[in-house]
């Protein structure tokens, strides 16, 4: 229901707190791999924080300034994206992303993200979309250079995730970058 197309048995679609039980039994199937780089694991320990923190992005979404959509391969619940920012008065926003080992390398999250990028510039008339990254993240700095984000710099030791202080690359696109590239793309 409400679910787009991203090819090869996956879709995207909204990922909401009656779906609970469903995002926390996906998040035990990939509880470590996800959180090499990401608390999200972390925060959702059970069905009540599961619940809640998918309550926040309903909230955010209501209020438009976040969205979370769940990607779904063959039908299970394999990983999400998130405009975990979203400031329209501004046109900036914060992409993210995360999936459970048996669904990498297939492109999932490229394709997902990239369906988030055409709504968050064609539709909403957003001008800068940012990926924030721990350094060692490859797959994800990956992602970020397949949909022609720039990186702009690092910053240094300013996340410290579980004990150790890790640095952040900070990568972004611009609506014009964006729609050049898409063009580029038409053209064949």
């Amino acid at each position: 229901m409400f679910a787009r197309p991203l090819g090869d048995g996956a879709e995207l679609g909204p990922l909401e707190p009656w779906q609970a039980e469903e995002f926390l039994a996906h998040m035990d199937r990939g509880r470590d791999y996800i959180g090499r780089y990401v608390g999200l694991p972390e925060r959702v320990a059970d069905l009540d924080a599961a619940r809640s923190w998918l309550r926040v992005f309903a909230d955010k979404a209501a209020a438009d300034t976040g969205r979370l959509y769940g990607i779904r391969l063959d039908g299970r619940l394999v990983g999400g994206v998130l405009l975990r920012v979203f400031d329209a008065e501004t046109g900036t926003c914060e992409a993210g992303c995360w999936l459970e080992p048996s669904a990498a390398g297939r492109g999932l999250v490229t394709r997902a993200v990239r369906v988030l990028l055409d709504w968050v510039f064609e539709e909403r008339g957003m001008h800068r979309v940012e990926w924030l990254v721990a350094t060692e993240n490859t797959p994800s700095i990956n992602v970020a250079r397949r949909l022609g984000m720039r990186r702009e710099g690092v910053l240094r030791q300013d996340d410290p995730y579980r004990g150790v202080r890790q640095d952040t690359e900070v990568w972004s696109v611009l609506a014009p970058e964006w729609r050049a590239a898409r063009a580029e793309e038409a053209r064949g």
